[in-house]
């Protein structure tokens, strides 16, 4: 496939996130993008596995992007794993060893390293799984019929 001739969006944490979706999806997981699992908070990636696991993944394009994240600590309560995604030039060594770690470009990615499992109580698993499933409705529905004034 001839990568150039993709339109690419304009902002380096959206390539990742393309990836980073693309990745998963290889893995069986599907995923949304821009969730919002609380007031005030606001996912990169959300992706739901094939046996119901909800992982959390935050793209990071650079270290004032993850000095700058005063929130990604109030995510894990939302997820059984936590995952960073950074590209090839990212510092990694900024990371917290204690959380996943994706390596990504615009077009895929790779684990290089699994978070640990913090399982969802039942009750925030529903919930969050309600979430996805409206957030990913109200996004195809926006793509098929953008005139509903249906908002994301």
């Amino acid at each position: 496939m001839d990568h150039a001739a993709e339109t690419l969006p304009l902002m380096p944490g959206q390539r990742l996130q393309r990836g980073v979706c693309r990745g998963l999806r290889s893995m069986d997981f599907v995923t949304v993008e821009e969730l919002v699992p609380a007031p005030g908070l606001r996912v990169d990636v959300m992706a739901l596995g094939p046996k119901g696991e909800i992982w959390v993944v935050e793209c990071k394009s650079g270290r004032a992007d993850f000095t700058a994240d005063r929130k990604w600590q109030n995510y894990l309560e939302w997820c059984d794993r936590f995952f960073w995604a950074v590209d090839a030039d990212f510092p990694v060594d900024l990371l917290p060893q204690d959380s996943g770690l994706i390596l990504a470009d615009a077009f895929d990615a790779e684990i290089l390293r699994i978070g640990p499992e913090a399982p969802l109580a039942p009750a925030r698993r529903k919930v969050m799984t309600q979430k996805f499933a409206r957030h990913a409705a109200q996004r195809l529905q926006a793509l098929r019929d953008p005139a509903a004034g249906i908002g994301w």
